[in-house]
């Protein structure tokens, strides 16, 4: 054997290794490579098996959501949100569910029916959408209130002419006696005298039943079947009585009170002289008396929540400083300081003028009238037949 064939056996083994070697890279490469295709496939057909997962779960939560709306007492109950809401959900499925295009279908039609808005103009703007249906349901409750107070005010209405109709039967005689008009017996008042007339048995009590009717038939053609305003009655006491303020009338005697003074002025005006036994300027020094003391009373209460001047603390004081109160009481200073306590608590200039002319009227210190003795102030009463006589004054009858 020769040197060279040597070498050429080295060569080919060598060779060789390098081959089998070479064969086992590649196919070590080749089975690595076939692993990853299979983890690749394995990972893609569960994102696969996860997305059919979620699509199946959001289509379901989305039929579900859209069910309602084929009902109509949904649509009946549904807030411009919720039917908002329904409209974008249906819109973006109607192209892959056909519950959801039929919810679409139905959505448009019952818009169109209901709030006269074209979902085909509203394409994608769902806060245009909303507005629209908004506007719209305010409209449409509006005229729905009013619709319901009509039919409301129509069976008041109705309940009112069935109590005239009943009250008129009742009242025949009484009625055609005075002429009254039917409308007329809206007035409860009225009605009270006129049954008053048709009870009555001797002539005195015929006389002063008859007299009240017409006064009170006087006054309806005067203020109308339901009398004067709160807002007319403010306006003209304000102007007639001093003190009186807005916030009288708040409490309802004083109304009252205003009301009967009201009356009986516009009685004294039409050359009435009263019925029964109380005479006109009676009843008006009445109701004057009884605003006057309420509006004191007002004051009073202002006063004391001012100075602190609760019932327990005069109490503690005693008699003392009542006596060296007395010496100061009704001087100019002592109004001054009355009204600076007012203002400085809050009152407005109203209340303070109201107060300030109570406190003026007072004259002397309230302790004054507790004095023994002195029985209690009666009402002046006028001779028969006497007119009411000239002016009172500002606040006063006049004829």
């Amino acid at each position: 054997m020769s040197e060279a064939d040597g070498i050429d056996d080295v060569l080919d083994n060598g060779m060789r290794q390098s081959l089998m070697i070479a064969a086992r890279i590649a196919e070590t490469l080749v089975r690595r490579r076939q692993e990853s295709q299979r983890e690749r496939d394995h990972q893609d057909l569960q994102a696969v098996h996860e997305a059919h997962a979620r699509y199946t779960s959001e289509r379901a939560q989305m039929q579900g959501a859209l069910a309602p709306v084929h009902n109509d007492k949904w649509w009946r109950r549904a807030q411009p949100q919720d039917i908002t809401t329904a409209y974008v959900l249906a819109e973006a499925w109607k192209d892959h569910d056909p519950a959801a295009l039929a919810a679409a279908d139905r959505i448009r039609h019952e818009v169109y029916t209901r709030y006269g808005i074209d979902t085909h103009d509203v394409g994608a703007d769902a806060a245009y959408l909303q507005s629209g249906l908004e506007t719209v349901g305010a409209e449409q409750a509006r005229l729905t209130a009013a619709r319901e107070h009509d039919k409301a005010m129509a069976l008041i209405a109705a309940v009112q002419a069935e109590e005239l109709r009943r009250k008129a039967e009742s009242l025949v005689p009484a009625v055609e006696k005075h002429q009254v008009p039917a409308e007329y017996l809206n007035n409860t008042t009225l009605v009270t005298v006129l049954q008053q007339s048709q009870d009555a048995k001797t002539p005195d009590a015929i006389e002063a039943a008859d007299a009240a009717v017409k006064e009170r038939l006087y006054l309806i053609g005067k203020d109308g079947v339901n009398g004067p305003t709160i807002n007319q009655l403010r306006d003209e006491t304000i102007a007639t009585v001093n003190g009186a303020s807005e916030d009288h009338f708040k409490d309802p005697e004083f109304v009252k009170a205003a009301q009967e003074m009201h009356e009986a002025k516009l009685l004294a005006e039409g050359g009435f002289t009263g019925a029964g036994q109380e005479s006109l300027e009676e009843r008006y020094e009445r109701a004057e008396k009884e605003l006057f003391a309420r509006i004191q009373g007002l004051g009073h209460e202002i006063e004391d929540r001012v100075t602190g001047n609760d019932s327990d603390r005069l109490k503690d004081q005693g008699l003392t400083a009542e006596a060296a109160s007395a010496a100061g009481y009704g001087s100019a200073e002592h109004h001054e300081e009355f009204a600076e306590s007012l203002k400085n608590s809050g009152a407005t200039e109203t209340q303070i003028r109201g107060r300030l002319t109570a406190a003026r009227n007072e004259g002397a210190h309230p302790s004054t009238a507790l004095t023994a003795g002195k029985g209690a102030a009666k009402a002046r009463k006028t001779r028969p037949g006497k007119s009411l006589g000239a002016e009172r004054g500002k606040s006063g009858l006049s004829r």
